[in-house]
């Protein structure tokens, strides 16, 4: 597949995507599907990464946005920006497992960063990843984003979140400086 540049590409806020989102959120993370990507959690993770309910939620949070990113009318991207004061957060973060790899990722992350400085003044970018996810990471970190070292636990016990594979899952808190 061609690599993509940001004019190939369409960015809208979120409106009546919600299930076509979930699919692409869970295309991207669990099951077999995702092993079609590089991105899969189905080696740590069994069960849901989000839903409808979810979804729906950031769509309609005052302080949210959840970008879709459509590739000749097919939606292939999403990822929700969050104003949190002098920083915004970065979550939800999906590439079809079809169009990774391709540069759409650095693409997207580019725009994002771009978009929370120009609306909402951030002077940070902030996410959360699985601690174990070596290879996420440091995707990440070659993006600018630097490890913090703060962790907070992952939610054991609640479905809406996956069911672990393991017992030493955790989020860390990656930050990026906006200049």
């Amino acid at each position: 597949m061609d690599t993509v540049t940001e004019n190939a590409l369409t960015f809208r806020d979120a409106a009546a995507d919600v299930e076509a989102l979930v699919a692409l959120i869970e295309s991207a993370y669990r099951g077999d599907s995702s092993r079609a990507g590089w991105t899969t959690e189905a080696d740590i993770l069994e069960g849901q990464r989000t839903d409808a309910e979810g979804v729906r939620q950031v769509v309609e949070s005052p302080d949210s946005r959840l970008l879709t990113v459509e590739r000749e009318g097919r939606i292939v991207a999403c990822c929700q920006l969050e104003h949190r004061g002098d920083h915004a957060y970065f979550g939800m973060f999906a590439v079809s497992p079809e169009h990774q790899g391709t540069g759409l990722g650095k693409v997207i992350i580019a725009y994002a960063e771009r978009l929370v400085r120009e609306t909402w003044g951030a002077t940070e970018m902030h996410m959360t990843v699985i601690s174990v996810r070596e290879d996420l990471i440091a995707w990440y970190e070659r993006r600018g984003y630097r490890r913090t070292g703060r962790t907070t636990p992952f939610p054991y016990g609640d479905e809406r979140f996956g069911i672990p594979l393991r017992a030493d899952l955790r989020f860390e808190l990656l930050v990026k400086e906006l200049a």
